[in-house]
């Protein structure tokens, strides 16, 4: 399960949460409204060391595998 990163699309708070599935919905505790995605974060390989920031591109991006 892994923690994710989020971003409210009514008032812009910003969060992690622990979620199932990367699929899963998640509402903001803030205020309730619908959110999405962010990358904005910074990417770690599975050995713990800092690799680069996120592109959000997990297509081309390559840093979190």
């Amino acid at each position: 399960m892994p923690f994710l990163q989020y971003k409210c699309v009514k008032c812009g708070e910003r969060f992690e949460e622990l979620v199932a599935k990367h699929t899963d919905t998640v509402a903001c505790p803030k205020c309730g409204g619908e959110t999405e995605r962010d990358y904005t974060g910074t990417v770690y390989s599975s050995l713990g060391q800092q690799s680069k920031k996120c592109s959000g591109n997990c297509k081309t991006c390559g840093g979190c595998r």
